[in-house]
């Protein structure tokens, strides 16, 4: 199976981070605005997509308000980087290969910026994404390299190679 056997099939469009997604799940209840942070609105109970990065393709660093669970299908193994708030870097690889510490499963904290990129080798990754409450364009950010180097100035590689403009 090609990557784009996959986009095609599903029917996957470009996402502004990078990739191909669809939107697989939007649940039909609501949280109201009033039970949720000042600011939200009312969203979604939950949300998923399908995720689709080819060998070369970044999600470059964005964050969202909510906690993001990404979940491994097929292809081969990709990293997943993260800047925390308290300026702590980190790097995992989803993948079937669990036995040498990949994970199936990884949720990316709320408010943390976070890219992905299929490992060296690997032809493509495709994944899932959950996010709850459920996600709205609204709760979506992408990061202003600048703004990222005066937060984290010890991490300039990793907002090199997974940043934009």
């Amino acid at each position: 199976m090609q990557p784009q056997d996959i986009i095609t099939h599903f029917g996957m469009q470009p996402h502004p981070e990078g990739g191909y997604y669809i939107e697989t799940y939007r649940s039909a209840g609501t949280i109201p605005a009033n039970a949720l942070p000042d600011g939200w609105g009312e969203h979604n109970w939950s949300t998923g997509i399908l995720y689709l990065l080819k060998a070369g393709d970044y999600s470059h660093f964005h964050r969202i308000r909510q906690d993001e669970m990404w979940h491994f299908y097929l292809g081969d193994p990709m990293r997943l980087a993260m800047l925390y708030p308290d300026g702590r870097y980190e790097e995992i690889i989803l993948g079937k290969d669990i036995l040498a510490g990949q994970k199936v499963q990884f949720t990316v904290p709320a408010g943390v910026w976070f890219g992905a990129t299929p490992c060296k080798g690997s032809e493509y990754a495709f994944v899932g994404c959950t996010v709850a409450p459920g996600f709205a364009f609204a709760d979506f950010e992408i990061a202003k390299r600048s703004d990222l180097l005066a937060a984290y100035p010890d991490q300039a590689a990793a907002i090199d190679e997974f940043g934009q403009g």
